[in-house]
């Protein structure tokens, strides 16, 4: 913004500690940079509604027809992309849009696979809850059999 470097923001804190002084200086410093803060804050803004006034009035469009026009080759490669995006959207309106068969197979057999999942995982569980009651049935009965034998 300025092109300061660091000898001359040297130069500049030695004359400001010299001419506030050491007591007042921080609270110049906040100051200053309350200062650039709201400055900042300001020119944000600005350019903010600048940009929203822009959006509004059309310039965008105008921007965009300048480029376009300045680089055909774009401009020509964006027309190819919509008429294919067109084309490989095309439906006729008199048809209704009906899944292909394909899709319903491939409905079937996802279908069939989740079928089959839920009941591997059912049985992984209920074979997991029967080792589970067997391993407390074992020591269960290995907490009877010591109290059994201390007694």
């Amino acid at each position: 913004m300025f092109d300061l470097g660091w000898t001359e923001l040297l130069v500049i804190g030695i004359v400001a500690l010299i001419v506030v002084g050491p007591k007042d200086l921080p609270v110049l410093f906040r100051n200053i940079g309350r200062f650039v803060g709201k400055a900042k804050g300001m020119a944000r803004e600005f350019s903010r509604a600048m940009n929203d006034a822009a959006d509004e009035s059309g310039m965008r469009d105008v921007q965009k027809t300048f480029k376009s026009a300045a680089n055909p080759m774009s401009s020509a490669m964006d027309g190819v992309k919509d008429a294919a995006r067109d084309l490989s959207s095309f439906s006729d309106p008199n048809t209704p849009e009906k899944k292909p068969v394909r899709d319903a197979e491939k409905d079937a057999a996802r279908k069939k696979i989740e079928a089959a999942s839920a009941r591997k995982a059912a049985e992984r569980k209920q074979r997991e809850a029967e080792e589970a009651m067997k391993k407390a049935n074992e020591l269960e009965e290995r907490l009877g059999g010591d109290e059994e034998s201390k007694s």
